[in-house]
């Protein structure tokens, strides 16, 4: 205790002396040593024995109460720690190991209070998590707040810390090769957490089968194992393509391993471990290799490859005397508008009128159901290709699969509807 309390008083004993040096006229200046900063991306830039460190500019306040870090590469061993400091804190030392500090540590989920022995506190956090840090103001001019800490959005939970009349600065420290954050300092937790909230509440119906697939308002996500080509994941549509609702899109928001990621239309009964394309009843434009899949697990050359921010769609052209079960009592067709300034995709639901062939006499005897569609895909608003197949019981489900780590699309059901 005896040297916790003589470290203890070196730091206040330092931090006023800079404090008088510096002066109160000068512009604030955020500070950082052994990492390299490239807008909001900090990586590490030592090796390995020495702490890195960024402080920023201002400290937390009423008006910007909270901060998040996304870990972009956890490096070597993912030594990396999230919190508060006072503004002239020691960039040798990670946040949360000396006085008037606390910090979230990622690669053992403990607390560290203002001491180097840390308490456990929450869970570890790896690539693509999001460590958030805030404070409740409402007492910091009585000398104490308040500390809070999320992961992904969720409160981890909060210790009360007190605060130096200088503040408390948003602080990231790392210790190993390899690692990389970015750093957001107007990053709005409740805001955004009631946000993701109505989104999640008006898209999760969209989805009638979800297999290794977890959603978050558009957003689709791979959480299967990703090891063979049993693991697929699958997302099916609640509704089949319509006359009224006859496209949707894919973004590819993060590429993961292998971009294995696949869009097309399956029947509703459509086997849970198969992607797209692979199984009878479903056809498919595969990212990775450009290539089509149609009812089989040899593709065929088709288009080009897909890769992050690329945007793929699927559609049907329906013939102009079409009708799906269920639909033949909709009488607003002018419903249907594309949107304006949409990357050049137009509402193409009547092009095959004029390629349309005579039907045979085999195939006009059978039902409505079994009538041939002229299913397109898409690429970035422009028209890669067309396929005809035939519309099994109960319609074509937008079905997207995905089948690596990592992966992670966005999903737009009705794109060219106003």
């Amino acid at each position: 205790m005896d040297d916790i309390n003589v470290l203890h008083h070196r730091c206040l004993l330092n931090l006023r002396r800079r404090i008088r040096d510096i002066g109160d006229g000068r512009p604030a200046q955020e500070r950082y040593m052994r990492l390299q900063k490239d807008g909001d991306t900090l990586s590490y830039q030592g090796n390995s024995e020495e702490v890195g460190c960024y402080v920023a500019g201002h400290p937390l306040s009423k008006g910007n109460c909270y901060f998040e870090v996304t870990i972009v590469d956890t490096g070597v061993r993912g030594t990396i720690a999230v919190g508060l400091v006072p503004k002239f804190y020691r960039l040798d030392h990670q946040p949360g190991w000396l006085p008037y500090s606390v910090a979230y540590h990622a690669d053992n989920g403990k607390l560290y209070n203002g001491n180097p022995v840390g308490q456990q506190f929450g869970p570890k956090c790896a690539r693509g998590d999001r460590i958030g840090c805030g404070i409740h103001s409402e007492n910091i001019e009585a000398g104490f707040t308040t500390v809070f800490f999320t992961k992904n959005g969720k409160e981890v939970g909060s210790v009360e810390v007190p605060v130096l009349a200088e503040g408390l600065f948003p602080a990231v420290g790392m210790h190993s090769m390899g690692e990389e954050v970015k750093v957001d300092l107007q990053a709005e937790w409740f805001l955004e957490e009631d946000d993701s909230m109505m989104m999640v509440d008006s898209h999760e119906d969209d989805w009638g089968r979800l297999y290794d697939v977890r959603v978050s308002g558009t957003l689709l996500e791979y959480v299967g194992k990703g090891k063979s080509i049993m693991d697929v994941g699958l997302a099916q549509a609640r509704q089949p393509l319509t006359t009224r609702c006859h496209y949707y899109e894919v973004e590819i928001v993060d590429a993961g391993e292998k971009c294995y990621i696949a869009l097309g239309l399956a029947r509703r009964d459509y086997p849970r471990n198969r992607h797209p394309g692979w199984s009878r009843g479903s056809v498919a434009y595969h990212a990775d290799d450009g290539k089509i899949f149609h009812g089989s697990g040899v593709g065929d050359a088709f288009g080009p490859r897909c890769f992050k921010g690329d945007i793929m769609g699927c559609g049907i052209m329906f013939p102009r005397d079409y009708i799906l079960d269920g639909e033949g009592d909709m009488d607003d067709w002018e419903r249907l508008e594309v949107r304006p300034g949409h990357a050049g995709v137009q509402n193409v639901l009547y092009l095959n009128d004029e390629e349309e062939e005579e039907e045979d006499g085999e195939e006009a005897e059978q039902g409505q159901e079994g009538r041939k569609v002229t299913v397109f895909f898409t690429r970035n608003g422009k028209l890669m290709g067309r396929r005809e197949m035939v519309v099994p019981p109960g319609g074509l489900y937008p079905t997207v699969g995905m089948l690596s780590s990592g992966e992670k699309v966005k999903v737009d059901l009705h794109p060219l509807s106003g």
